[in-house]
């Protein structure tokens, strides 16, 4: 079999996209002997940002990083004090608040970071970039044929969809497709925070505020670099941002603002004095407990497999755990595909459904009509 470029490249394992997933699958797997081929559409690692600050979980994220064997090196990424949450209504009044306890449950750290973490215990050229997938097909046997944008191909024993929420790998286990969830983001920066917008600073604190109201609200955290990421959500038709025009930062904030006239000038300031462009984003999920009939040779993982809502701050989390787990599967059962694929999943339904209901339930309990009242009550409840 050959492409017009010559004969085509044949992978044992092929792995569709280096994010947090699929890098943790490619360093798990290198890590028992197992070579990986990464694909990922972006140009190079520094193509675009990788976004703000993840709370990496105890029982996820930092089991998938021991499995990884990079632990100790995740430790030194984390951000000091980033723990702290607070919750504030519209009129800034802050109605929770709790430090930094230390205990690492939940540190948080920065997501390019941490890709950078893993990307840098792969071995020189696991990733190839630039590599578009348009499609895949099966050949039999659990075989299957990738084709790329620049019309190339290759084949490869076993097919790895780690490619988000719009994967181009998902198509041969489900037909299912990522829905709007009724909330959209606009996402915003305000730079040198402490120096240039030290209320906004003041207002956010060391970790992460959620400052909620009804159907609205802002989600925002303090960056290591001294910056604030700020995500404004609105729960919105999905057409909205269609009338927005983004290309104006100036009208864009005030047709942003227009929904938070009546909150206090201290929270309307995140997004009135934010430096650079406003970059909205729709948030979508997959049906909560997506799964699939086992298919030879294909899995998913991350956002592939349970794309959710950000509310209950898993995505990352599940997501590198499914690239461990998967990674300690296929080592356990070597020569055995579809048996260590089936372990895989078995485990990988429940708990994705679990998450996304979760995060669902999450989604409605922050912007309730009496918000923020549901969320304190979250925060204050006896364990």
């Amino acid at each position: 079999m050959t492409t017009t470029g010559g004969p085509m490249h044949h992978h044992p394992v092929a792995i569709i996209g280096a994010g947090l997933g699929g890098l943790t699958l490619a360093r798990v797997l290198h890590v028992h002997g197992v070579e990986a081929a990464v694909f990922d559409l972006d140009a190079s690692p520094t193509a675009r940002t990788q976004g703000g600050m993840l709370d990496i979980h105890q029982d996820s994220g930092q089991e998938a990083l021991r499995a990884a064997g990079l632990h100790e090196e995740f430790r030194a990424l984390v951000l000091p004090g980033g723990q702290a949450t607070r919750v504030l209504d519209k009129d800034a009044v802050v109605r929770f608040e709790e430090a930094d306890d230390g205990s690492g449950e939940r540190p948080e750290v920065d997501r390019g970071a941490l890709r950078d973490l893993l990307l840098h215990s792969l071995p020189e050229g696991a990733v190839r970039w630039g590599h578009r997938v348009t499609g895949a097909r099966p050949l039999g046997d659990g075989r299957h044929e990738v084709r790329l944008e620049d019309g190339s191909a290759f084949t490869t024993d076993l097919l790895v969809g780690a490619d988000g929420a719009w994967s181009r790998i998902r198509p041969l286990v489900s037909d299912a497709r990522p829905a709007y969830t009724g909330v959209s983001f606009v996402e915003t920066d305000l730079l040198e925070a402490d120096a240039r917008h030290p209320v906004s600073a003041g207002v956010v604190g060391g970790g992460f505020l959620f400052a909620l109201g009804a159907g609205k609200g802002f989600l925002a955290h303090r960056e290591p670099d001294g910056s604030l990421h700020v995500y404004t959500a609105l729960r919105v038709a999905e057409d909205w941002v269609d009338g927005v025009d983004f290309g104006d930062a100036e009208a864009a904030r005030a047709q942003v603002l227009e929904h938070f006239a009546d909150w206090d000038k201290s929270l309307r300031a995140l997004v009135a004095d934010a430096d650079g462009p406003l970059v909205p984003r729709l948030i979508h999920a997959l049906p909560v407990g997506h799964r699939w009939d086992r298919v030879p040779g294909v899995t998913l993982l991350g956002d592939a497999a349970h794309l959710m809502s950000p509310f209950a701050g898993e995505g990352a989390n599940l997501a590198m755990l499914d690239g461990a787990e998967l990674g300690l599967a296929l080592a356990a059962h070597p020569g055995e595909r579809e048996a260590a694929l089936a372990a895989y999943e078995e485990k990988l339904f429940p708990r994705s459904a679990t998450a996304a209901a979760d995060s669902a339930r999450s989604g409605v309990t922050l912007f309730a009509e009496d918000a923020p009242q549901a969320v304190v009550d979250l925060f204050t409840q006896q364990p």
